[in-house]
């Protein structure tokens, strides 16, 4: 996944997470999902400008209805494995040079390569020849081939897709086989109602009668405050939260703020209390110092909240949870590791609506109206919904699409190679150190009982941070 970009106000439409499959895959599996040309076309040395190919609907990328924890998921990624094991053991693909951006209208030897790594996979029918101009047929196999690595659909060639184009077969036929392993764990019965946050995908989805119901783009853990991986349940959900800031985050984030700009807690609508639960000024607090972390600070609810207008508790020893955030443009960008361990949820009221199902009288409009309010709103489900948050970076559905994502944690066991061609250079110290998430330290957490804990004190009801500037979460 690309840097953040640094319009955090782009469009936060869902970039798919579905693409085209291999030729040879979906072929065994009736399915034809790479790009088609018309009777073997002939290629001129010109681009064919006019002729586009955004509406055929056999170039649609559409949206998994098949959960990613399946029986369906399990068979069609073991049928991929078979599948890439012929490609390697026919010599895998080529490399394509990364010297250009590659985009429509370009040519050279470079859209050659770029024409044959594409065909090799899948996302490009071999009708389409070679020739040296970037024209509209790999303009849609690169937009295929972007959907199916969790890319921006552009049809632009530039480091990021070429760092994925350049991954090679056996890698990864490797990352299939440690992948399916992961499937296999959770092949029981995970429940009739789920919701799995796949964190490599950075995306959410709900689950009814094996079928997907919502779909979400997340927000998940940076590198160095990284997301767990466990199973638990939504317990509760919080409308127009409190947030008390961690002492994580108090020292790596609010500390120094406060350092550059006196006025920060005031501009952010954050209190300061001491033991006694009295009200302290920011003043009276040495800012040069870690004094601050002896203190408890709480941001008050409202549209700018660090948590947005909701957050959903999940039963866990980390301190982490599920929440609405005040800056959303973070859903449209590619790369979103940008948490101290919570999930950030785009959509999140047709999340919580979906949640709230067997707890009548809360439909969506009973939500909106209790957001509207402003005030503090408890409600704990009726039903404890499961919950799986679960490291997944490589899969395939029953259509034939074969999934990666870039495995951001370097849980992979390949040493970080993929990896580190698109880490942003600030985060990937804390990759090669695999340092366990300090953040999940000091972090109140819920026990199940609607209490919360925080070294002995109430959180407040909120945990992470948002402040605008600050971090987020946790």
């Amino acid at each position: 996944m690309a840097k953040p970009s640094q319009s955090s106000f782009k469009s936060a439409c869902f970039k798919s997470a579905s693409g085209l499959a291999l030729a040879g895959f979906s072929t065994a599996l009736g399915v034809f999902g790479f790009v088609t040309v018309a009777a073997a076309q002939h290629f001129d040395a010109q681009a064919e400008w006019a002729q586009r190919y955004d509406a055929d609907e056999h170039l649609t990328v559409t949206r998994s209805t098949t959960p990613v924890l399946s029986q369906q998921t399990l068979a069609a990624t073991e049928q991929a494995i078979e599948h890439y094991r012929e490609v390697v053991s026919r010599g895998g693909w080529g490399s394509v040079p990364a010297g250009h951006t590659l985009k429509l209208g370009v040519s050279g030897p470079a859209v050659v390569a770029l024409r044959k790594r594409l065909i090799a996979s899948g996302d490009l029918d071999s009708a389409a020849g070679g020739s040296p101009i970037f024209d509209s047929y790999v303009d849609a196999g690169v937009k295929h081939f972007q959907a199916r690595h969790g890319i921006g659909e552009t049809g632009i060639v530039s480091q990021e897709t070429f760092t994925a184009l350049n991954v090679p077969a056996d890698v990864r036929l490797q990352q299939l086989e440690i992948n399916i392993v992961r499937l296999r764990s959770y092949s029981g019965n995970l429940g009739g109602r789920f919701v799995m946050a796949n964190i490599p995908a950075a995306a959410v989805e709900t689950v009814e009668n094996g079928v997907v119901v919502t779909h979400h783009i997340a927000g998940v853990g940076k590198i160095d405050r990284q997301s767990p991986v466990m199973m638990t349940k939504a317990i509760d959900i919080n409308f127009n939260p409190f947030w008390t800031v961690p002492v994580s985050i108090i020292r790596k984030d609010l500390i120094p703020k406060m350092q550059a700009d006196p006025n920060y807690l005031a501009e952010n609508k954050i209190h300061i209390f001491g033991k006694d639960g009295q009200e302290v000024a920011p003043q009276q607090i040495n800012w040069n110092s870690l004094e601050a972390v002896n203190y408890r600070f709480r941001e008050e609810p409202g549209d700018n909240n660090s948590l947005g207008v909701v957050r959903i508790n999940i039963n866990n020893p980390y301190g982490v949870y599920m929440h609405d955030t005040a800056t959303k443009g973070v859903f449209g960008d590619d790369f979103r590791f940008i948490s101290s361990g919570c999930i950030r949820v785009q959509n999140v009221r047709d999340y919580v609506a979906w949640l709230l199902k067997d707890n009548p009288g809360w439909d969506r409009d009973h939500i909106d109206e209790a957001i509207r309010s402003g005030e503090r709103v408890d409600v704990k489900l009726a039903t404890p919904v499961p919950v799986y948050w679960v490291y997944i970076t490589a899969w395939a559905t029953p259509d034939g699409t074969v999934q990666f994502r870039d495995d951001i944690y370097q849980r992979d066991g390949f040493g970080g190679t993929p990896a580190q061609a698109i880490v942003p250079p600030t985060q990937q110290a804390a990759v090669n150190n695999e340092q366990p998430n300090e953040a999940y330290g000091n972090q109140s957490y819920y026990n199940g009982a609607g209490q919360s804990y925080d070294g002995g004190k109430s959180n407040g009801g909120g945990h992470r941070q948002m402040l605008p500037p600050m971090d987020e979460e946790q």
